[in-house]
């Protein structure tokens, strides 16, 4: 991806943040968020390090994407949960937000691994409390 259809992306998701389906309130407290809290979000809600390995895994992106939490928590989010975010819109975008050290920033996705393709919503987004989520919600 040349770095100026990259920066574009970049600006462009971060204008759609301001009206994502994911809001400020619940943005501010993610972290603090229990797994039956996480299990209730009307969306996928997914924990990852600054690698991309998952930490949490909720039951709406589990039930979306066909991966038990079990299969999901310890592993690289973009490399073996769900590859076809492997790319630089997806992952390019995440690895640049762990490198400004926040971010939040929203955009339209077709997932396709192990699944029909699904258009989602994606939220990508660094909590205070140092988590940084991969937020999806089915089109």
């Amino acid at each position: 991806m040349s770095t100026a259809l990259a920066d574009s992306v970049w600006e462009q998701g971060t204008r759609m943040a301001a009206t994502s389906f994911a809001r400020p309130a619940l943005l501010a407290r993610l972290d603090a968020q229990t797994r039956l809290e996480l299990d209730a979000l009307p969306f996928g809600a997914v924990r990852t390090d600054a690698a991309g390995v998952v930490t949490e895994y909720n039951r709406y992106e589990s039930q979306l994407a066909g991966v038990a939490p079990s299969e999901a928590i310890g592993r690289n989010f973009y490399t073996e949960v769900a590859p076809c975010t492997n790319n630089a819109v997806f992952y390019g975008s995440f690895k640049r937000g762990v490198a400004a050290g926040a971010y939040s920033l929203a955009f339209v996705y077709t997932f396709s691994y192990r699944m029909t393709p699904t258009p989602v919503r994606i939220h990508l987004h660094h909590a205070a409390g140092g988590g940084h989520w991969i937020l999806v919600e089915k089109k």
